[in-house]
């Protein structure tokens, strides 16, 4: 399951690049509150790669690379990624407010890989 070491390694440096982006480019183009909220998906995005990390390496280590749940687990978290953080990136970048109805089913993917993570190491 190195493949979540990999996409959690790239979404890390997409999510350093666009704080970096949001607090030197955007900081003069968008309001506090939508600023704020392009926040909110880079600490997300950053936050679930390194769970994304922790995944690889407890399937690689502990679960010796067998754990249907751990990978049913990463796939959720890269998708509550996308859907999460890239709901708010878009929101706030077009301005079109619908995008946030979006979010919420990021969160839940969060949520659910999360709870998987708790229910495979029981399983260990």
């Amino acid at each position: 399951m190195k493949v979540f070491i990999v996409i959690g390694a790239v979404l890390a440096f997409l999510s350093v690049a666009f704080g970096a982006f949001g607090a030197h480019v955007l900081k003069a183009r968008l309001t506090e509150q939508d600023l704020a909220v392009f926040q909110t998906g880079v600490q997300y995005q950053m936050y679930h790669a390194l769970g994304l990390i922790a995944i690889g390496i407890l399937a690689l280590t502990v679960f010796s690379g067998q754990s249907t749940l751990l990978s049913w687990s990463g796939w959720l978290m890269t998708l509550g990624v996308i859907l999460f953080s890239g709901s708010l990136y878009a929101l706030t970048l077009s301005g079109v407010r619908v995008l946030g109805a979006i979010t919420p089913i990021g969160g839940l993917a969060f949520l659910v890989s999360w709870l998987l993570i708790v229910i495979a190491a029981f399983r260990a």
